[in-house]
């Protein structure tokens, strides 16, 4: 549950996301130094997870991307791995490995989420305002440095100017050919418009060696709601902002979650949800969304009662329905070229 001290509620006992967002910026950045609110792992639930220990001093982990993470029953996740290699020069693999920094502020409680929620209330025992020079400078004194740096969360676009001055340092070090930044999103928020300018989003989206993806939080309202306890309206609300980034150019892709509380209509619901990505987003942008597969970790073993379970069997069903949409609508010469290549409109 969401702690007492983080509770930003309405009437109807769901997250009020404009009032949580607002509360968690004002914690997340430091504008006068260019700071931002940066999770160490050292101690965490999450930790507990990781595969290789900790590095850049805690405030960084290695992971490894995986195109099979969901098993062989699972759609394949190309993401970030397609678009990275292919920026990069790199051959193609069906493994990657990271460099990740995660922001300590996330206006939803996502269920299945695989960070600790201590780890999204800017709590500072897990975190420290660092900038993004002190960051480069972490990751350039490992002695593993992957090509791909992640910027996730919690969620980063509560502090978009991170990705703003990420990208810039590269460019000041003269690294922007060498390395390719990825940045994740929860769709709560316009503040990428709201916080840059248009000179800095330009900036952003045009970098050749910039990606983004977007996750949708289930595949209808009722899912959404279930999946973090934010307001069903929200939402509608992910279109509406995953749309504003294709028509400002940004090279992003989509992520959903199947799991729901109900499998009722699940047919419908799925067909709804696949129509409104083709008419309210692109009409590729299915071609560029990819299903997660929701597994329990150390930090959601506590939050998982019996609708949760449910839900997971749930993600098994509705992500047959999604496979079955898609080859209704997509030829296999679409559905099997990389995913880079469904361009859209604004790229």
């Amino acid at each position: 549950m969401i702690r007492d001290e983080e509770r930003v509620v309405n009437s109807n006992s769901y997250i009020d996301t404009n009032k949580f967002s607002s509360a968690l910026r004002r914690k997340g950045i430091d504008k006068t130094h260019r700071r931002i609110l940066i999770t160490n792992f050292k101690g965490t639930e999450q930790s507990k997870d990781l595969t290789l220990p900790p590095n850049c001093g805690g405030f960084g982990r290695i992971h490894h991307f995986r195109r099979w993470s969901g098993g062989k029953d699972w759609p394949p996740d190309p993401l970030p791995i397609d678009p990275a290699t292919a920026a990069l020069g790199l051959p193609r693999t069906d493994e990657l490995q990271v460099q990740i920094f995660q922001n300590a502020i996330c206006s939803w409680r996502c269920w299945y989420c695989f960070v600790d929620y201590e780890l999204l209330s800017g709590n500072p025992r897990y975190s420290e305002f660092k900038t993004v020079d002190e960051l480069i400078d972490l990751y350039l004194a490992e002695p593993t440095r992957p090509k791909i740096i992640d910027l996730s969360g919690g969620q980063p676009d509560l502090v978009p100017e991170w990705g703003v001055w990420f990208m810039d340092a590269i460019k000041d070090r003269g690294l922007e050919k060498e390395l390719y930044l990825w940045s994740d999103d929860n769709l709560s928020n316009d503040y990428l418009w709201r916080y840059l300018n248009r000179e800095e989003i330009r900036r952003l989206s045009s970098s050749p060696n910039y990606g983004r993806v977007g996750c949708f939080k289930g595949f209808d309202q009722n899912s959404f709601s279930f999946n973090t306890k934010a307001a069903p309206e929200m939402f509608d609300m992910q279109f509406v902002l995953m749309r504003r980034l294709v028509e400002a150019g940004f090279d992003v892709y989509g992520y959903t979650t199947m799991t729901s509380n109900s499998d009722n209509l699940l047919s419908a619901r799925m067909k709804d949800f696949v129509d409104r990505l083709q008419s309210e987003v692109h009409p590729l942008f299915p071609l560029r969304t990819i299903p997660l597969r929701i597994y329990e970790f150390s930090p959601t073993i506590s939050r998982v009662q019996k609708e949760h379970q449910q839900a997971l069997e749930i993600q098994k069903a509705a992500v047959q329905i999604w496979r079955e949409e898609l080859e209704k609508r997509f030829s296999i010469e679409e559905r099997s070229r990389p995913i880079f290549l469904n361009t859209i409109s604004g790229q």
